[in-house]
């Protein structure tokens, strides 16, 4: 039997717990905290491999295990290792209170809202990501994904988030500090940080919740042109944005670039389906309405005001990206979001001269290429109480596809 002890923040472990371990694992802190025995062996985690073989030989010989984890080792912690190596059934845990917890706890806010993620041992991308689209995150952080890290990368287009930095916690040099991204950027935090909360002061407090976790995803999509403000018709209709959500794919943990955005439809859809969006549009008044639309739908779309392709150098590479509009600058567009993006990339076009060099971009940058010509009609009264059908101008709609072997740094 393997007994797995989470110390919580800073509680030692239960002494009849230890009583008649023959090994003890743990982390050098937690194994330093327990007074020693004799005949019992000792492991500090460092390289996990020969931790864990260590474990099979006293597990084979029908000896007691005792292992020392931090928090609750069943929140990204070490009983999933466990329990892939040896079995659920042979695992005993005894959990503690989590840091996440413990973090949100000293905050004096509710957590079943929240979103929590990992930067430890993963990449820092998606943590970012999931800060910039969701209103409150705990994000677990490790060597190279600390706070001056996670608040370098949000300094970008935060908007009015702010992070509280938990370190040490449980002990008598516990502290949790509330800073900006930009100030957390220009510290050096050390290595007693046990987690970051990432908080849009506007929206950290929502409303009670059946369901934990993250917000349960919008209940329709490819919304209603009346849905948004718009100008003159200048918006992707609803038919068009089905399929180009389709194709995107937007979810939790991605950016997703709108690029020529106009009214923000596609932008807004994208974060409303969990996506972290960056919306790109070159007229003053377009970036307004994307604010208004991205307002009037309760998400945050970061907003960039300037012309493409140049003020998209300074961007975050998307994981996907929409290319709406259609001038003359669309191939050399086309063929700096296809450089850049992880995933994919979706054009809309109204020209079919246009075409060709649009699907020529694509496929220069590797992309694997395909489309479909989009012609629509809907239903229209006339009098007499009777429809008729009135034809919507017709869009092609590109996309194109990275190869699978391509896609760098793809954390689930």
């Amino acid at each position: 039997m393997i007994t797995v002890v989470g110390t919580g923040t800073g509680a030692p472990p239960p002494e009849d717990v230890l009583a008649g371990a023959e090994l003890l694992v743990g982390g050098r802190r937690h194994l330093d905290a327990v007074p020693g025995a004799d005949g019992v062996e000792r492991v500090a985690l460092g390289a996990l491999g020969p931790a864990l073989d260590t474990v099979a030989r006293y597990v084979d010989e029908d000896r007691r295990v005792v292992v020392l984890a931090s928090g609750d080792p069943g929140f990204f912690g070490i009983v999933r290792v466990l329990a892939e190596r040896f079995g659920p059934e042979r695992l005993r845990v005894l959990p503690g209170v989590s840091s996440v917890a413990s973090a949100f706890a000293r905050a004096g806010l509710t957590w079943d809202d929240a979103v929590v993620v990992s930067a430890h041992g993963r990449a820092l991308r998606t943590a970012v990501n999931v800060c910039r689209a969701h209103p409150k995150v705990a994000v677990l952080t490790g060597p190279g994904a600390g706070p001056a890290e996670l608040g370098a990368a949000l300094a970008r287009g935060s908007g009015t988030r702010v992070l509280l930095v938990a370190s040490a916690l449980g002990s008598a040099d516990e502290r949790v500090e509330r800073v900006t991204p930009a100030q957390a950027a220009g510290r050096d935090w050390g290595p007693s940080v046990n987690v970051v909360l990432c908080l849009d002061g506007a929206r950290a407090r929502g409303p009670v919740r059946t369901v934990a976790g993250p917000a349960v995803g919008p209940a329709g999509w490819a919304l209603q042109e009346s849905a948004f403000t718009h100008r003159d018709s200048m918006i992707t209709k609803f038919e068009v944005r089905a399929l180009a959500l389709a194709r995107l794919g937007p979810r939790l943990g991605d950016l997703v670039w709108d690029v020529g955005a106009g009214s923000g439809s596609v932008a807004v859809e994208c974060a409303r389906l969990g996506a972290a969006v960056t919306a790109v549009e070159k007229t003053p008044d377009g970036i307004g309405r994307i604010r208004a639309n991205a307002a009037a739908h309760g998400v945050d779309v970061h907003t960039v005001h300037g012309v493409a392709p140049d003020v998209l150098a300074d961007l975050d590479d998307p994981d996907a990206v929409f290319v709406g509009g259609g001038g003359r600058e669309l191939p050399a567009v086309v063929t700096a979001c296809a450089r850049r993006a992880r995933r994919t990339v979706v054009v809309a076009v109204a020209a079919m001269d246009r075409v060709p060099a649009a699907r020529d971009a694509l496929t220069a940058a590797g992309l694997d290429c395909d489309g479909v010509l989009l012609q629509s009609s809907r239903l229209a009264p006339l009098p007499g109480d009777v429809s008729r059908l009135a034809a919507a101008n017709p869009v092609f709609l590109l996309w194109g596809v990275r190869k699978p072997l391509e896609r760098k740094g793809v954390v689930q």
